[in-house]
């Protein structure tokens, strides 16, 4: 059958244009970049684990995808960047985009939304987490943490354990806390090889008068009886300076709350369409929300007064839904109790699955977590 009855006869016999080397490797190398860009953008993207704020449940080290189609893929803010990056250019440190152009930022469908217990990647709202630039939305440095609370949830933190809406939420498996561990001598590497601890998991704060080693140690409940049963470790006791009174760097930073780590809240999380009254109680705490990340061009704290586009507001409705956010290993953490809530429109996607796994302390025959590959991320 002739396929090509549309065209002339000229036009059927005409040899086909041959291309050269380098214009098919051109149109090979540009369909590529615009077939993984509308990859990454609309439907998954690749993202490396590379600190411990996960631990157990996300190595360092972990490579995984990350779904932008569960909760609805953001429409492209800065759209003068050059494609595959994200702040700058590979291997350099020079801004991979121009900031000249802003779009409004829409949300496309999704088919779920961010629940309780959801692992989330996310741009990091606050300036001191992003080199202290002013970046826009998507190009703030991704997070990725455990959703503990969602719009509207009071949260609060008592004796490490998260309670919401006055029940215990329920902790992820393997979960991590800060243990002081006390031993006759300093353990070799031989045994923290046997007992599956790195760097990242321990590491020696010096001796105690009567000459043991002391070590700061990042550990879940099973991994604390095991070194409780071990000959030559002499105690493993909870950390006593993560509860030392008020942290002035937990969030928000008020001289009104004497909150820390495993103290904190009651905290209501912001939800769209929550009125509040404004008052130097409210504003303490969510001030800084109003006024960077609700969408309010010109809003600002004066004289203990919240000021929109100079007018005095005595009530307040929040334009859009928030997260709280806490990493598994609970006392190795920068999350939302330091820095605060996650805006919806700073929501990046879902962690999906694992497909590789690299263990940057092994040697180079078994750097390679194989049991990893392709875990459903939970």
């Amino acid at each position: 059958m002739n396929w090509k009855f549309w065209k002339s006869a000229d036009q059927k016999s005409a040899p086909p244009i041959k291309k050269s080397f380098w214009r098919e490797w051109f149109d090979a190398i540009t369909f590529a970049v615009i077939a993984a860009t509308l990859i990454r953008w609309l439907i998954m993207e690749a993202y490396v684990i590379p600190t411990p704020s996960m631990e157990n449940s996300m190595l360092v080290g972990d490579y995984l995808f990350v779904s932008k189609f569960h909760y609805g893929t953001r429409t492209p803010k800065t759209p003068l960047q050059i494609p595959l990056t994200h702040q700058k250019i590979w291997f350099t440190e020079i801004p991979s985009y121009l900031d000249w152009i802003q779009l409004p930022q829409y949300r496309l469908p999704g088919f779920s939304s961010v629940k309780r217990g959801d692992v989330v990647v996310f741009n990091v709202p606050a300036r001191e987490e992003n080199e202290n630039k002013d970046y826009p939305v998507d190009l703030k440095t991704n997070y990725i943490k455990r959703c503990m609370a969602i719009p509207g949830d009071v949260l609060s933190v008592q004796n490490k354990q998260v309670f919401i809406n006055g029940e215990p939420a329920a902790n992820p498996p393997h979960s991590e806390f800060s243990y002081l561990v006390y031993t006759r001598d300093e353990i070799s590497f031989r045994n923290l090889e046997k007992l599956e601890l790195d760097p990242d998991d321990i590491n020696p704060q010096g001796r105690t008068e009567d000459n043991q080693v002391v070590y700061r140690a990042f550990l879940t409940e099973s991994k604390v009886k095991e070194l409780r049963s071990l000959p030559y470790v002499t105690a493993v006791t909870e950390d006593y300076r993560m509860q030392q009174g008020p942290d002035p760097l937990i969030f928000p930073k008020s001289k009104r709350t004497a909150w820390n780590a495993d103290y904190y809240g009651p905290i209501t999380v912001p939800k769209k369409g929550m009125t509040i009254e404004v008052t130097d109680s409210t504003l303490s705490l969510y001030g800084e929300t109003i006024s960077l990340y609700d969408h309010n061009d010109a809003a600002e704290i004066k004289e203990g007064k919240l000021l929109i586009d100079g007018q005095e507001v005595k009530q307040y409705t929040f334009k859009q839904d928030y997260y709280f956010m806490m990493g598994d290993n609970r006392h190795n953490s920068r999350d939302s109790r330091y820095w605060g809530f996650v805006p919806d429109d700073h929501i990046v996607g879902k962690g999906f699955f694992i497909w590789l796994s690299i263990d940057k302390y092994k040697g180079f025959f078994s750097k390679i977590r194989w049991s990893r590959f392709f875990n459903l991320i939970r």
